[in-house]
């Protein structure tokens, strides 16, 4: 017994923790979807063509923006309407299962320094869910002397 134990605990202790080629296509399918959904509403303002990567739910924790996919259609229309001009740029992504997070320098006004903004995004069944974000406009200078990107 004691000599199955071993290997058996040596093999769960090696592969515990290590992505499995299904996690990893999973992964990279959230990530997809959600840059797609960021690239088609933020950037092109096209709603519709945002809403397709959305799931039957959309659960909005920015305090700018209703729930449901009205909601979103109205906070596209705002940036819209107000910042014709806006654009997002993605600076890094992140993805911990069904969750994708964004690291973006937003510029609502061209020649403005514009915002540092964390997206964060739950996935369900390859849809958007679920979006949350912190956002700060970026300073002319930090403290560190750190860039915000």
């Amino acid at each position: 017994m004691r000599r199955l134990l071993i290997p058996v605990l040596l093999a769960a202790a090696v592969t515990s923790g290590c992505a499995t080629p299904h996690q990893v296509d999973a992964a990279q399918a959230n990530r997809e979807v959600v840059l797609k959904f960021y690239e088609a509403g933020l950037n092109r303002k096209d709603a519709d063509a945002a809403l397709q990567y959305v799931g039957p739910r959309y659960v909005q924790h920015n305090p700018n923006a209703a729930d449901g996919p009205e909601g979103f259609r109205q906070f596209i229309a705002f940036l819209r309407d107000k910042y014709p001009d806006s654009h997002s740029t993605i600076v890094k992504s992140f993805v911990d299962g069904d969750f994708v997070i964004l690291h973006v320098h937003a510029v609502r006004e061209p020649g403005t320094r514009g915002n540092a903004i964390v997206d964060i995004f739950k996935l369900e069944n390859g849809k958007v869910v679920e979006h949350w974000d912190v956002n700060q406009a970026v300073p002319e200078r930090t403290a560190s002397g750190n860039p915000m990107f």
